[in-house]
């Protein structure tokens, strides 16, 4: 697994100062714009700007040094996540020129939590009908010990002494004022002198979730349910992240299904082929009654209307499509053959009579 400090060339105990100035060095070296058609180049450019977007960031910093990874602030993390874009290399090599932010304060904004994913495998039964779900998963949650402070419920997170509380230190150059994070506190702003033993001053802690889950009549493999606010605690005051669950439909025994229709192979004997029957025949619903013709062929389909998958949001199914085949008996008894054998002998050729006249069709004028 790449280290975030070593690819971008500094210490564990760097300052924000120090991993921005190597970031700004590095991102100005390999940015696509100086690079043209160099992919190494590229790929470079977007590992050291995911690492910065982790690193620069003092909740996924500190969330990265306890667990080595940035997963807990969610999987779907692109390389730009963070806003370590081409943004902050211009406003960071302008920002040491004009004055950061063109003389303005650059703030933590409250930013909308990761999203999660879940997946989970239903029956072909429930995505028909719908049903409902109780689903467990982990997720990060703020610290019901400490109610996020990450300082002992008793001791309240310090004024950072650096900044004064703003997470900013400014201070002229020139003519303009400039605005830079506050090296001491990462931004924040306050300073944790005696941390949380619950969550160790991170303010958060992992723990399983569990949430009920509606699902709806006619969804399919790959359909995707949204939970609002069951995602990753937002930064800043902002809002969670939402949770996406993408179903997958178990393969079924009897039924195949082909978007709102169900197809079921099934077999029938020889007499009720060749007789005439009404048979029964399964369906989701129950069993179903089905008029066999006399004379019915093996691959024969008929079709139970309404006895398929509704779409999501329409009451209206499709069909169930039944394809017969004529299932041969492998014992007979004594007098079966005899009927059998009785049969054959007043049968004419006709049966083969059609397949004959197509193979004597296509040999037709074939020289010997």
């Amino acid at each position: 697994m790449t280290d975030y400090y070593e690819l971008l060339g500094v210490s564990r105990e760097a300052t924000q100062e120090e991993l921005k100035k190597s970031y700004r060095q590095l991102a100005m070296k390999y940015h696509p714009d100086r690079n043209a058609g160099d992919k190494a180049s590229e790929d470079k450019f977007k590992e050291i700007s995911h690492a910065y977007s982790i690193l620069s960031d003092p909740e996924k910093r500190a969330h990265y040094d306890r667990f080595g990874t940035a997963d807990g602030f969610g999987a779907n993390q692109g390389p730009f996540t963070g806003g370590a874009g081409f943004g902050d290399i211009f406003e960071d090599f302008f920002g040491d020129i004009f004055g950061g932010n063109f003389g303005g304060h650059r703030r933590q904004r409250a930013a909308k939590g990761n999203d999660l994913r879940y997946d989970l495998d239903i029956s072909l039964e429930e995505a028909v009908f719908g049903t409902e779900k109780v689903i467990t998963f982990p997720k990060l949650q703020k610290c019901g010990e400490c109610n996020g402070t990450g300082s002992e419920p008793d001791k309240q997170p310090e004024v950072c002494s650096a900044c004064k509380g703003s997470g900013h230190i400014r201070y002229q150059q020139g003519f303009f004022s400039v605005s830079k994070t506050c090296g001491k506190c990462y931004g924040t702003g306050k300073i944790i002198t005696n941390p949380c033993k619950k969550c160790k001053g991170q303010g958060f802690i992992q723990e399983q979730r569990t949430v009920n889950l509606k699902i709806p009549p006619g969804v399919d493999a790959g359909s995707r349910l949204k939970i609002v606010g069951e995602g990753e605690p937002g930064v800043n005051s902002g809002p969670n992240g939402d949770l996406y669950v993408i179903l997958d439909i178990q393969e079924h025994e009897l039924f195949k299904r082909e978007g709102t229709d169900l197809f079921c192979d099934f077999p029938i004997s020889f007499t009720n082929a060749a007789l005439g029957a009404e048979i029964e025949v399964p369906t989701l619903d129950g069993s179903a009654k089905l008029k066999i013709p006399a004379g019915t062929q093996s691959g024969k389909i008929f079709t139970l209307k309404g006895k398929g998958a509704p779409r999501i949001g329409s009451q209206q199914r499709g069909n169930q499509l039944i394809r017969v085949f004529i299932e041969v008996p492998k014992k007979l008894s004594l007098r079966q053959k005899e009927l059998l054998e009785e049969f054959a002998a007043h049968s004419t050729d006709d049966t083969n009579k059609s397949f004959k006249d197509k193979l004597k069709d296509l040999f037709t004028g074939v020289e010997g």
